[in-house]
């Protein structure tokens, strides 16, 4: 039986998705979702170019190169995400003497922070070509940026996407950490649509509903092009 309310009314809990549409979508979810789009894409872009600058001081061979980054890898991924997003939004305005938009704060985090994940994927990608190769390209009479460039890395990029695109996906769920800092990404714009209709529980809901989607679509194609690869090799 139902729970009765003050006065001898039933309370009726029933969900009601109704009140979406496409202008409640257009609105409010799509403006937040273009963000962590975004924020996705500029993030992993950054974060496998630096984390990339960064396996290559591990690999170095020189202390002066390998012990910074090792420090920085290790300090940042022994932190949690959300403790970085805060601290740089609210540390960085009193250093430099000027408030940073949340967004912007975003950007440079997700970047500065993927980069250390990014770095592991990278150095465990080179490290899984062969020896020889290295070799062969210094017996040809290649640099070791030369030899990085056009040997080294273009295979390990092959190896790696599956695992890079794994960690994308990843990172396109941790987007959702932003909303601690007030950006305006896709779980912000659900609230916000949530809130102006009175029906916050169903907008968490539909949220949870997309990010689940899309997550699932994606690693599903992951999984395709892992198979695919392993079949050319």
């Amino acid at each position: 039986s139902r729970p009765a309310a003050p006065g001898g009314t039933e309370m009726k809990l029933a969900l009601d998705f109704s009140f979406y549409n496409w202008d409640l979508l257009s609105n409010f979810v799509l403006k937040g979702l273009y963000f962590s789009v975004m924020l996705t894409l500029v993030a992993t872009i950054g974060g496998v170019i630096f984390g990339t600058v960064l396996a290559l001081m591990r690999l170095s061979g020189k202390k002066w190169l390998d012990v910074p980054a090792t420090i920085y890898v290790n300090g940042m991924r022994s932190i949690p995400l959300v403790m970085v997003i805060l601290w740089f939004f609210l540390l960085m305005p009193a250093i430099i003497g000027r408030p940073i938009g949340a967004e912007t704060s975003a950007v440079v985090t997700f970047i500065a922070f993927e980069a250390a994940y990014f770095s592991e994927i990278m150095r465990a990608g080179i490290q899984s070509i062969s020896r020889g190769q290295v070799f062969a390209g210094m017996a040809m009479g290649m640099t070791y940026g030369q030899n990085m460039k056009l040997v080294i890395l273009p295979q390990a990029f092959r190896n790696m996407l599956p695992v890079l695109l794994t960690q994308t996906i990843i990172l396109f769920q941790d987007t959702s950490l932003v909303y601690a800092i007030g950006a305006y990404d896709m779980l912000k714009g659900f609230e916000i649509a949530g809130k102006n209709y009175g029906r916050p529980i169903e907008a968490y809901l539909a949220a949870a509903v997309v990010y689940f989607v899309m997550c699932f679509a994606l690693s599903w194609a992951v999984k395709r092009l892992h198979r695919k690869i392993a079949i050319v090799r």
